[in-house]
């Protein structure tokens, strides 16, 4: 690694500091539980299907479900009186580039 005033660096500061917000989110045992049930979901689920699966009231879930929207990760599509949430198709890679960015390979091995 280069001293403190190499652009690299700055510039993976950087990197680090805007994706340290999607880890934010991420970093919830609630919220992971959400993303994990909508990742082996066969379609689209409903707060009431969270909420049955959680230990927390229906607020609590949507208030998880909004931080990770807001996020980026989760999509959601009101039908009717009911609203149906799903893991956005880039999540996963979203996740994975983060990791890449804080462990790249060359230091794995």
């Amino acid at each position: 690694m280069q001293g403190k005033c190499s652009p690299k660096v700055y510039r993976l500061q950087k990197e680090l500091a805007d994706e340290a917000e999607l880890l934010k989110a991420v970093a919830d045992i609630h919220r992971m539980r959400i993303l994990a049930t909508l990742a082996r979901a066969e379609g689209d689920v409903c707060v009431c299907d969270l909420n049955a699966s959680l230990p927390l009231l229906q607020p609590t879930v949507s208030h998880h479900l909004k931080i990770l929207k807001d996020a980026g990760l989760v999509t959601s599509e009101r039908r009717g009186t009911w609203v149906y949430h799903r893991l956005k198709a880039d999540a996963r890679s979203r996740l994975e580039s983060i990791l890449d960015l804080i462990l790249p390979q060359r230091i794995m091995a």
